[in-house]
């Protein structure tokens, strides 16, 4: 399976990227264009990704607007619901706005509050069906 991880900061990028490697095909994005971009590719190339973990924080495109434009895109290659990808928004923002935003505006399928564990990765990606 395939998984592209957006993560403007180094650490967290390096430790999803561990928590992930063994069970995904790991690319990696340092912004929300990156995002978008490799999300394109990988439909073009037909591998498209089953999993996306996306900070919502990021310079320049964030998380939640790289989420609404990956949708849009999903939407234009008519991608039936059940086959979209998945997406765990990340963020240190414990906030109810935020997780109203990242659900309801972008379609995100999770969120998980920074810092990312292993055990509160391992849970969603269970609770999505990704592993077992």
């Amino acid at each position: 399976m395939k998984c592209l991880i957006v993560e403007d900061d180094f650490i967290s990028r390096r430790v999803l990227k561990e928590l992930l490697s063994s069970s995904f095909d790991c690319d990696i994005a340092v912004n929300g264009e990156e995002a978008i971009t490799s999300f394109r590719l990988a439909h073009e190339g037909k591998r498209p990704y089953d999993l996306i973990c996306m900070d919502i924080m990021m310079p320049g495109v964030d998380g939640q607007e790289a989420l609404r434009c990956i949708r849009a895109l999903e939407k234009e290659l008519e991608v039936p619901p059940h086959l979209e990808v998945r997406v765990i928004m990340t963020t240190a923002l414990d906030d109810p706005r935020t997780v109203v935003q990242a659900y309801y505006k972008g379609g995100a399928t999770s969120y998980i509050v920074k810092p990312v564990s292993k055990q509160k990765l391992m849970r969603e990606l269970r609770i999505l069906g990704l592993v077992s």
